[in-house]
């Protein structure tokens, strides 16, 4: 069955609106976010849509909705991507891996053939994108070329290893939505090693490497959230969002919703560059072990 747009608002977590934004919600202009969770490769199980039923990461953005006076458009069909399609939104949100205009695994209708460029077209004239998690493992660079949609984003997958616990230490807590987490916090999460890190970055949250396993964090601390310019418009990432416990977890509800503001303009963040002194040996990057012989 097609998975075509559906609308979603509800309810947020108590306490959220506060930490995440620096004026009641309330009195928030109303917003409208396109949140698109098309599968070209790997599908994660929080976006999965079974039985007809929307996805859990779709009920969060349900619940994080309506007290915060945004609506949620949640799809994942990509024929919404042309011009007139994205004119509606304020945002776009992307949750998505793999060439994004191929069916790919999940057989949803892909974006036309000129749709990335449509995007980016729409970011640079001023509008926001939002990304989590595999949204760097969307539209991979290719012959040796950093790929445009990659240079928007900020960053490019490598490889995950093991869920574990790792520390985030906090760049930027006067970020919007990271006055919950000055001090840094530990998350169980799966987290992305990412190559490709862009220069023109204000890294929010940085990844600490200290006492991870798998060959993957055999590197310096790198950032895992973040937000930048890009054209007049504003990006917003973050590499968590594996987890759906992490979805519901409040420090990365506030932070994700002071990414919102900022992408669309609500909330005020400083987005000078801070990435080549926070995170000085952000491109060092790990080294796969060479392929093991297979046993007979």
């Amino acid at each position: 069955m097609k998975h075509t747009l559906t609308l979603c608002a509800g309810l947020a977590i108590a306490g959220l609106i506060s930490a995440a934004a620096p004026a009641d919600a309330a009195n928030a202009p109303k917003r409208r976010i396109l949140f698109f969770s098309k599968s070209s490769g790997f599908e994660h199980s929080c976006i999965k849509v079974k039985d007809g039923q929307p996805s859990h990461v779709d009920g969060v953005l349900k619940e994080l909705g309506a007290k915060n006076n945004i609506e949620f458009t949640c799809t994942k069909d990509g024929t919404v991507f042309t011009p007139e399609g994205l004119a509606k939104f304020d945002a776009v949100f992307l949750y998505t891996t793999g060439d994004l205009t191929q069916s790919g695994n999940d057989k949803q209708p892909p974006m036309p053939a000129e749709g990335k460029e449509t995007l980016l077209k729409y970011i640079k004239s001023g509008k926001g994108f939002l990304g989590s998690h595999c949204a760097t493992d969307t539209f991979h660079s290719k012959g040796g070329q950093v790929d445009p949609y990659i240079e928007m984003i900020g960053g490019e997958f490598i490889s995950h290893g093991a869920q574990q616990k790792a520390k985030m230490t906090c760049a930027d807590p006067k970020f919007p939505g990271c006055g919950e987490c000055n001090a840094g916090f530990e998350l169980h999460e799966e987290w992305y090693s990412l190559k490709n890190i862009a220069r023109d970055m204000r890294v929010i949250l940085i990844n600490e490497t200290t006492g991870m396993k798998g060959w993957m964090y055999e590197r310096p601390a790198y950032p895992a959230t973040w937000a930048k310019k890009y054209g007049k418009g504003r990006v917003f990432y973050t590499s968590m969002g594996h987890r759906e416990d992490v979805w519901t977890n409040p420090i990365f509800q506030a932070i994700l919703l002071g990414g919102i503001r900022v992408a669309c303009g609500d909330a005020k963040a400083d987005l000078t560059p801070n990435v080549e002194k926070v995170t000085p040996e952000a491109w060092t990057t790990p080294t796969a072990p060479p392929p093991q012989p297979k046993k007979k």
